[in-house]
């Protein structure tokens, strides 16, 4: 199990600090057996090109080595060729869960406490504005690795993927199974669940997902946002 000091030594290591490698990463370190890139592509919601691309880096940075197997069990002529698969170097490495990000937190109110004494404008504008803008580099930064043809729910999936928030789709509704800023959303409800709405909106926008939804909807459990494919609903 990794700790909470080894997590964030990985989360300032160079090759790391991309969200989506970093993600698979913690995803293959999390489990039990050797991954196929198409196992990683599926678990995390990820184009297949994004996912090669990253765990080959990985395995160039030294933080994943690879074997080939073939997954059927069998051997011999017509088995197929071995897959390949990745497992981290130091298979002791695994991932804590849930993932919490309040270094992302306290970047962004960082930023917006010191936009507010500049300005002069309220804290809680201060703290919208720049999860908004935060929202939108998301959004921008994912866009460009590729995928924007991909359904406007799996966009948003792979967009949030790797910031802790554990997206997952179903029936045209995107739900947050983890608030990464859970110890603080507990503590100032009402702030963090507007950054975070401002946060995810602005993403949505930057990956021009027409006709979604985005809504504060807290429940226990998971986060306070729920993402709604209103087109899907109106079918």
């Amino acid at each position: 199990m990794v700790s909470e000091d080894l997590e964030s030594r990985l989360s300032n290591m160079g090759s790391l600090m991309e969200p989506a490698r970093r993600a698979l990463f913690l995803y293959v370190a999390s489990e039990t057996d050797a991954v196929s890139r198409e196992q990683a592509a599926e678990a995390l919601t990820l184009p297949h090109h994004t996912v090669k691309f990253h765990l080959d880096r990985l395995v160039e940075e030294g933080l994943l080595t690879v074997e080939f197997r073939r997954l059927s069990g069998r051997s011999g002529p017509g088995a197929g060729r071995p897959a390949k698969l990745y497992r981290p170097v130091v298979r002791e490495v695994s991932v804590s869960l849930p993932e919490r990000r309040y270094d992302l937190l306290g970047s962004l109110l960082a930023q917006a406490v010191d936009d507010s004494v500049r300005d002069g404008a309220p804290i809680t504008d201060a703290v919208r504005e720049v999860a908004e803008h935060e929202g939108a580099r998301i959004g921008e930064e994912w866009a460009s690795t590729g995928g924007a043809d991909l359904p406007c729910l799996d966009r948003i999936c792979g967009a949030l993927t790797g910031y802790g928030f554990q997206p997952s789709a179903h029936e045209g509704t995107v739900t947050l199974a983890n608030c990464p800023f859970h110890r603080m959303s507990e503590e100032h409800t009402d702030l963090v669940c507007g950054m975070n709405l401002a946060l995810i909106t602005s993403m949505v926008a930057a990956l021009e997902c027409t006709g979604v939804d985005v809504e504060l909807d807290p429940e226990p459990g998971r986060c306070c946002v729920l993402i709604h494919d209103e087109t899907r609903a109106h079918r």
